[in-house]
């Protein structure tokens, strides 16, 4: 991948069909540390989560036969709903696969975008094979939810507005799953702003790439159940993305699924603003030391909002 240009061009192709998020100031955040925070609200992007970015990208990529022919899928929420918007804002129909076990009211917003949901197995590892045993056997195209270097740059116009957007950022905390979103977001800042910390931000009971990066290597672990599911489970062999990872990521922390709980809970009541627990683990890790940005700006990437009801009253009780 070539950073600026691949994230620059995918901006332009991109405009008009995903929201510029704004960002916010947050006093909250803040607190006594002496850092100006400020929040990228992609919590308000359509569907709810920066994901659009890098399937709207990748499905404008496509030819005009691939496009006529379908995409598919493997999701149990935010990547389903985003390449559901995407195909139909340009007249594709989308295929999403998904596990018996995913939570029904995703699936239906997943419906309701256009896009046909078929439910396989007990596990997203069976749906995504399922899913990639379709693309190739009815010649559709698959788009991965991070290990494609077009969605990778659709992810990463996200770093594109914040560079646009703040004439001073030092460091920048990203939550980090397969890495799609940091990967972007982090390559683009870094060959635009060399100086800007990165940091990827994982919960302890999911943090397969955090391990990863430790190690040197792609590793393949278990993982607990966290309120961040929107970065948890493990990462695809030989993605791109960890390459990526090292090449961007400055410093990888991990909260717990209590800092998690707090973080939503400041977030939302003191900005009137629904955020899932992914967002909550980046505000979580900056909230762990936010000593260390006295006099610093630093972005807190709210990555996406589409927590459950039942999740966001356990985290506001």
């Amino acid at each position: 991948m070539r950073f600026p240009q691949d994230v620059i061009a995918a901006a332009e192709q991109i405009s008009g069909r995903v929201r510029r998020t704004p960002i916010e100031r947050s006093p909250a955040l803040e607190g006594s540390s002496g850092a100006r925070v400020w929040l990228k609200l992609e919590n308000l992007q359509e569907t709810g989560s920066f994901k659009l970015r890098g399937a709207s990208h990748k499905l404008l990529t496509l030819s005009d036969e691939e496009r006529r022919r379908g995409v598919v899928a493997a999701s149990t929420g935010n990547h389903g709903a985003g390449v559901a918007a995407a195909a139909a804002s340009l007249g594709v129909q989308a295929t999403i696969f998904a596990p018996l076990t995913a939570d029904p009211s995703k699936l239906e917003g997943v419906r309701q975008r256009g896009a046909l949901v078929r439910q396989v197995g007990e596990d997203c590892l069976v749906a995504e094979e399922a899913a990639r045993a379709e693309a190739e056997a009815s010649g559709l195209t698959y788009v991965s939810p991070y290990n494609d270097p077009d969605v990778v740059s659709g992810q990463g116009t996200l770093g594109w507005e914040l560079h646009e957007d703040l004439e001073g950022l030092d460091a920048v905390f990203i939550s980090m799953g397969g890495g799609g979103l940091i990967a972007g977001v982090g390559s683009y800042l870094k060959s635009v702003r060399p100086d800007v910390e990165v940091i990827a931000c994982s919960p302890e009971n999911s943090c397969v790439m955090h391990k990863s990066l430790e190690a040197g290597e792609l590793l393949d672990l278990p993982s607990l159940p966290t309120l961040s599911d929107g970065t948890a489970g493990g990462v695809e062999p030989g993605s791109i993305t960890f390459d990526l990872c090292q090449g961007c990521v400055d410093r990888s922390v991990t909260v717990t699924e209590e800092e998690i709980r707090s973080a939503m809970k400041t977030v939302i009541t003191a900005h009137h603003t629904c955020i899932e627990g992914a967002a909550g683990v980046a505000a979580a890790a900056f909230l762990q030391d936010p000593g260390r940005y006295e006099g610093k700006d630093v972005a807190v990437v709210l990555c996406g909002a589409n927590a459950s009801a039942e999740v966001l009253r356990e985290v506001l009780a």
